[in-house]
C-alpha cells in the first residue's frame, strides 16, 4: 500500500489510528442471533458476535490457554461496527468528586 504525501492525509490517519476507534465490517455482517465474525486487528483475533438479544458485540481473543474472551467496547454507528481496543479505555476508574465553593456564598 502506498501512502500519499498529503500531510492532511498523515495528520488524519495519525489522529485515527491515537483514537483507539476500528471500523470492522457493516452491521449485516453478523445478521442474525448467535452469528460471529473473526477478524485480525493489529495482530490480536477480535471475535464480533450478535447475541440472542439482537446486540452485536465484541471480544478480544487471548492466546492463553483457558482463557476467556475480553469484552472489547464495540458501537454501531450509521450501520458499520466500530471497535476500541485502547486498554485505558477498558480500565475501571474511580469517579473524582470534586467539591467547590461558589463565591457568592
Amino acid at each position: 500500500m502506498t501512502v500519499p504525501e498529503d500531510p492532511r492525509f498523515r495528520r488524519e490517519m495519525a489522529t485515527a489510528y491515537r483514537s483507539g476507534w476500528h471500523f470492522i465490517d457493516l452491521a449485516t455482517a453478523v445478521p442474525h442471533r448467535g452469528d460471529s465474525l473473526m477478524v485480525t486487528l493489529f495482530g490480536e483475533p477480535v471475535v464480533i458476535n450478535r447475541g440472542d438479544d439482537e446486540e452485536i458485540r465484541a471480544y478480544r481473543c487471548l492466546r492463553r490457554p483457558r482463557g476467556a474472551p475480553q469484552p472489547v467496547r464495540c458501537a454501531i454507528r450509521y450501520g458499520m461496527i466500530f471497535v476500541n481496543l485502547d486498554q485505558r479505555d477498558h480500565q475501571l476508574v474511580e469517579p473524582q468528586t470534586t467539591t467547590a465553593t461558589p463565591r457568592s456564598a
